[in-house]
């Protein structure tokens, strides 16, 4: 076995990753979840990972109830803890398992918050003056996809009347319709786009990626300022496939677009809207 510690584990175990093309998010993901629980370790004078058994993992999960962190950001940091250790299993640097027996938190279906007219609408007011985010704003709204789909999006990958959205990890590539308002959108942004070197859609001012932290935080702000109350980027999200599902969408074709592994996730949303009996096109929000 190799006689690394925590430290020096944590680091061959990043490498890992970059080795196998995860994300920088992921990658960044698990690297602050774990440097979160080695400090913990090391306070107990846990240094080397043979020393961690399935009691200290246990402790580990009491101090983050007792941080006041959500049972989904538990259950999000056990998967890092039992991602590491398998992997230092398989490398050799333990012999035991000792995040096998995780128990994870129950966790309870949280309801989607699905935005009204009036609050998308008084968003889409509170971004007017901004090209970037008022673009950013009707992609989330008329395509539904994922924030770090957007932030990864290419000047190659925007067509007249569709997007192609890039496989990312276990999710794999899809073109999408694009439809007036967002293009519309899109290409008012576009006239204004600063000079880069780089090909993602959304830069910032010197001409670097937006990132998927920064749009974020845009989002958040805005949503504050057009008093949308208890709302997040990923709501932009929900608000469109509840829309369309709501306008008679067909299940298969909305899954298809929103990105779903499985139609059961799209079916879920049915519980929070009342779709019309005659399907109809995509629709505009």
């Amino acid at each position: 076995m190799e006689n690394l510690d925590l430290g020096q584990a944590l680091e061959k175990f990043v490498t890992d990753l970059t080795g196998r093309s995860k994300s920088s998010n992921t990658i960044l993901a698990y690297r602050g979840d774990l440097e979160q629980v080695l400090v913990i370790f090391k306070k107990d004078g846990i240094n080397h990972p043979v020393a961690v058994d399935s009691v200290q993992i246990e402790k580990i999960k009491a101090e983050f109830t007792h941080l006041g962190y959500t049972p989904k950001s538990i259950s999000r940091k056990l998967n890092s803890i039992r991602a590491f250790f398998r992997f230092l299993k398989k490398e050799g640097v333990i012999e035991n398992d000792p995040s096998g027996e995780i128990v994870y938190p129950k966790l309870t279906a949280a309801t989607p918050r699905i935005l009204t007219k009036l609050e998308y609408r008084a968003l889409r007011d509170a971004c007017r003056n901004d090209p970037r985010l008022a673009a950013i704003v009707e992609i989330f709204l008329q395509t539904g996809v994922r924030i770090s789909e957007l932030a990864n999006l290419r000047l190659s990958d925007v067509k007249d009347d569709s997007l192609f959205i890039r496989a990312q990890e276990s999710n794999p590539a899809r073109t999408i319709p694009l439809n007036r308002v967002g293009r519309e959108a899109l290409e008012r942004y576009l006239k204004k786009r600063p000079k880069s070197k780089t090909d993602y859609v959304f830069v910032t001012a010197n001409g670097r990626q937006f990132l998927i932290r920064n749009i974020r935080q845009a989002i958040k702000r805005h949503l504050e300022i057009a008093g949308i109350k208890n709302a997040s980027v990923n709501d932009l999200r929900h608000t469109f496939i509840a829309h369309h599902l709501e306008a008679g969408t067909p299940l298969a074709t909305l899954s298809k677009i929103a990105g779903h592994k499985r139609i059961s996730t799209t079916e879920k949303y049915l519980a929070f809207v009342k779709p019309k009996e005659k399907p109809t096109k995509l629709e505009e929000l």
